[in-house]
């Protein structure tokens, strides 16, 4: 393998990933209603609950680490939790209710009428995130979906953001781009920087 040529190749291929994102309006718009809905959640005192599966519970984790700690600057936290982290949690809740119920019970259990959940899946047909959708409904919780171009989980979560890409990794960077982007407004919005950065 020429190394410089597959380098050179792939950061061409993740840039037109975005690229298409830029001029995908319908998308944007959902990012930025996703933003809003989340920055309406916290002034109500709500929360923001993340989940997925590999690199999208990862991503979950990072997220809400974003959001918890800091983004761009110093500011109060913000609550969010990744419902990917305690292994006696999901050890338990698959040993008795099954792998797909893991996001789903938590929910049940963690969540309250206002709060929002994101579930990332690239696939966009993580059985786990889907049940997760179903108890988000019942729960009065707003669902969000990240996916990728496929997938059933757009056409059943509240608001879809769909990367229209269909390879992984090319999906998975451009959902922690959405992650950081909706960070940021957020951010800006409930704690404005020119009252909290001093410069």
């Amino acid at each position: 393998m020429d190394n410089l040529n597959f380098i050179n190749n792939y950061l061409l291929n993740s840039i037109q990933v975005k690229q298409r994102l830029v001029n995908d309006t319908e998308t944007l718009k959902a990012i930025s209603n996703v933003a809003d809905l989340i920055v309406a959640a916290y002034k109500k005192g709500n929360k923001v609950l993340l989940a997925g599966n590999g690199g999208s519970a990862a991503d979950s984790q990072h997220i809400a680490a974003e959001f918890v700690s800091r983004f761009f600057y110093d500011r109060p936290g913000l609550p969010a939790i990744a419902m990917t982290t305690d292994s006696s949690m999901l050890t338990a809740i698959g040993n008795d209710y099954g792998f797909e119920n893991l996001f789903a019970r938590q929910l049940q259990a963690q969540s309250r009428p206002g709060d929002i959940f994101i579930g990332i899946s690239t696939s966009g047909n993580s059985k786990n995130i889907l049940r997760a959708i179903e108890a988000a409904k019942i729960c009065d919780v707003t669902s969000v979906v990240l996916c990728g171009s496929g997938g059933n989980l757009k056409d059943l979560a509240d608001i879809a953001i769909c990367v229209p890409e269909s390879v992984t990794p090319f999906i998975q960077e451009s959902h922690i781009c959405i992650g950081h982007m909706i960070c940021a407004i957020v951010e800006e919005s409930i704690f404005p920087k020119e009252k909290w950065v001093k410069e």
